[in-house]
């Protein structure tokens, strides 16, 4: 069965209709008239004048209806240059979240898509601040902590990055192209993207995982679109083609536009041509002659789509670039591109209505490259027909531009409620103060949004159809996080401290806004928490209670002739692991501590401490007894009393000092300490011996003496 299709390339400088039959999977193009506007009708793919417009539609619509019957329905395309396309990123705080599934990495899609959106409506603002269809997103890279990653599914850390390119179509292109479609009495039968159908018709699905550009140079404007990835990832548009080299030509050779464009179409034809200017002379050139003369306006050409090229390309060149339209005849041009782009010359192409395949053409019909995109439209407008679809988004009614199979998630867009929102938002954060330092604890996160299709949970990625009824319910808030002071501080410190033999566990001192307290308490906001565990020997012995151990170490001092003499040999003393410390010193798990209590010093210790002798003796033989003589050196008093050689001295103690001079012991020393019996046959007379040789009481005697008295026997009376 044969099927006629009817077709519109309503472009800014004319209007070209089709008529193409369809038989099984080949197409023959049987009509094309192109027909251009008498006035400024349309002005980068938008149509600003709809009568004027709907004029030149009428008129090709009469001129086709006399040859092929009735025509009551058309396929028609927007305007690639009517595309807006926009970059946008966005990142999530990810930080103790479950790890990411699908509908988390869709949602944060849609979210950065949204992003997009409104970049192009503020960009767009002062013309009319168009409402914009999303036609298509690809996403550019995923980013986890900041790292390049393929994907995002099944990860967990800190922040999730997404960037997208997202491509948006105004509304008002598509209803102004509805309205001059209806005054020429014709109905929309199937609607397009101009850069899509050259696409559809050039580059098959297979091929654009490739990295190509398609360049459609009109008359007032080229028309780029990126193929990358399995998809088509930009489009783009600058406003210069075909008519600045017409003009060009028609400056240089002083010729009407007419005959300029003429030229124009020759120089892709032949290798020379001959121009007659408005004075009547006939002037023969090659094409590298007036490629020369124009070259400035091609190179401005070239510039401009090399440009744009890298711009939406990521600022590298595509593996190769196709041209088509009628401006893709203007010579030198695949060269110059060629050679800014980097690529060898073969890898730009104008591609003509040959690359079409199943694709043929009445005799009289001509095939350049200015038909390729009329012809895709009428194709890839019955293949893929774009229609609206109207769905019900929490009771209010969505129109959408039906690009693709359509989503929850784009309905929600159109709808221009915010993704963000949806969310619960994340619970009050807490602020507490730990041992001195600010620490922000994070509140709960807020729940996912529910999402109901047709009264049944949905996802974001759901499929929607004409009639479809979705709600979306904002997702609870999360509340303030519930914690402990052992949570926030993740285990209890404590040491183990030997002290004295005895094992002691000491545990962290927890202070909560000044009161004692203990890890199982909660933490509020504001909260002054300090979590401390005793650092030196002094600290430990006053957790413990053992602060009177402190009292062993003072100096032992005492005031001697009101002079204070400190002691350090009667004083008590700390050892830590066997080494004498001060209490000031730190105490860490596992160490020995011991302490040591003072002495209580005598006379003769505190003496011998001082350095002084209290007394000195010596020891002599008197009378075959062996006896020993002493003398007091120094005294020690406590106010007028005497103390004693064994009498202990304690610690702060005021006491008077007395020495003497050391002077000889004489023989009569001996008698403070021996006893001395007078024989009963005694006269009462004796005599003092000392080794030997008779002395007196008065004389010295030293340390090893044999002491003698001898008495006088009683005379015999006669």
């Amino acid at each position: 069965m044969q099927e006629q299709i009817f077709a519109l390339d309503i472009g800014t400088r004319s209007v070209v209709g089709i008529i193409i039959q369809k038989q099984d999977e080949n197409y023959f193009v049987k009509d094309i008239i192109s027909k251009e506007h008498t006035e400024r009708a349309m002005l980068d793919g938008q149509i600003h004048d709809v009568i004027a417009v709907s004029k030149v539609i009428q008129e090709i619509k009469a001129a086709l209806e006399k040859k092929y019957g009735p025509l009551e329905k058309v396929c028609v395309a927007a305007a690639g240059r009517a595309l807006k396309t926009e970059r946008a990123q966005i990142a999530q705080d990810i930080k103790g979240k479950p790890m990411m599934q699908h509908e988390d990495i869709l949602h944060l899609e849609l979210g950065a898509v949204q992003q997009a959106q409104a970049k192009v409506s503020e960009k767009n603002v002062t013309n009319g601040g168009y409402n914009y269809y999303c036609v298509g997103y690809s996403v550019l890279y995923y980013r986890l902590d900041g790292q390049e990653i393929g994907s995002l599914i099944d990860q967990s850390g800190d922040e999730a990055t997404i960037e997208i390119i997202a491509t948006f179509l105004p509304k008002v292109v598509v209803e102004s192209l509805v309205s001059a479609l209806k005054r020429a009495g014709l109905e929309m039968q199937a609607l397009t993207l101009e850069p899509i159908a050259a696409i559809n018709v050039l580059i098959p699905h297979s091929m654009r995982r490739l990295n190509v550009a398609l360049v459609d140079i009109g008359a007032g404007t080229s028309d780029i679109a990126i193929t990358d990835s399995g998809t088509v990832i930009a489009y783009g548009m600058v406003p210069v083609a075909g008519d600045e080299i017409t003009e060009a030509l028609s400056d240089q050779f002083l010729i009407d536009f007419p005959l300029a464009e003429q030229a124009k179409r020759q120089l892709g034809e032949q290798e020379e041509i001959t121009v007659t200017d408005i004075l009547g002379f006939e002037t023969v050139m090659t094409r590298d002659e007036i490629a020369n003369k124009i070259s400035p306006s091609l190179k401005r050409l070239a510039d401009a789509i090399c440009a744009e090229i890298l711009s939406l390309n990521s600022d590298k060149s595509p593996r190769a670039v196709m041209l088509v339209g009628g401006g893709s005849l203007t010579p030198e041009i695949p060269v110059m591109l060629a050679e800014r782009l980097g690529l060898q010359e073969n890898r730009v192409a104008i591609r003509g209505l040959d690359a079409i395949q199943n694709l043929t053409l009445a005799d009289t019909l001509a095939k350049g490259p200015e038909l390729v995109t009329p012809i895709g439209i009428a194709i890839a407008a019955h293949k893929n027909p774009i229609q609206y679809m109207s769905v019900s988004v929490n009771g209010q009614a969505v129109r959408l531009f039906d690009m693709k199979k359509l989503t929850v998630g784009d309905c929600l867009l159109t709808a221009g409620i915010k993704l963000a929102g949806l969310h619960g938002k994340p619970g009050m954060a807490i602020m507490v103060n730990l041992n001195g330092q600010n620490i922000t604890i994070p509140g709960l996160h807020g729940q996912k949004p529910q999402l109901l299709l047709n009264g049944l949970e949905a996802s974001l990625g759901d499929k929607v159809h004409n009639g479809d009824e979705i709600i979306a319910l904002k997702g609870e808030d999360g509340s303030s996080s519930v914690v402990r002071i052992q949570d926030l501080i993740d285990s209890i410190p404590e040491k183990t401290i030997t002290i004295n033999g005895e094992k002691h566990t000491i545990k962290a001192h927890i202070v909560k806004n000044g009161t004692i307290t203990n890890g199982d308490a909660f933490i509020e906001d504001r909260d002054e928490i300090m979590c401390t565990l005793p650092q030196t020997i002094a600290d430990v012995l006053s957790y413990l209670s053992l602060e009177h151990f402190l009292s062993y170490v003072q100096p032992f001092e005492i005031q001697i002739n009101k002079k204070n003499r400190q002691l350090n040999d009667f004083s008590g003393r700390i050892e830590k692991n066997g080494r004498q410390v001060r209490p000031s010193n730190s105490c860490d798990d596992g160490d020995e501590i011991k302490v040591v209590p003072p002495s209580l010093p005598n006379v003769s210790t505190l003496a011998n401490a001082l350095k002084v002798r209290t007394n000195y003796s010596i020891a002599v033989k008197f009378n075959g007894k062996r006896i020993i003589l002493s003398k007091s050196l120094s005294e020690f008093y406590r106010g007028d009393k005497l103390i004693g050689e064994k009498e202990p001295v304690r610690n702060h103690e005021v006491l008077t000092f007395v020495q003497y001079k050391m002077e000889p012991f004489i023989f009569q020393d001996v008698f403070r300490v021996a006893e001395v019996e007078i024989p009963s046959s005694s006269s009462g007379q004796f005599v003092l011996i000392n080794n030997n040789k008779e002395t007196s009481f008065d004389k010295p005697i030293s340390s090893g003496d044999e002491l003698q008295i001898i008495w006088a026997p009683t005379p015999q009376k006669l």
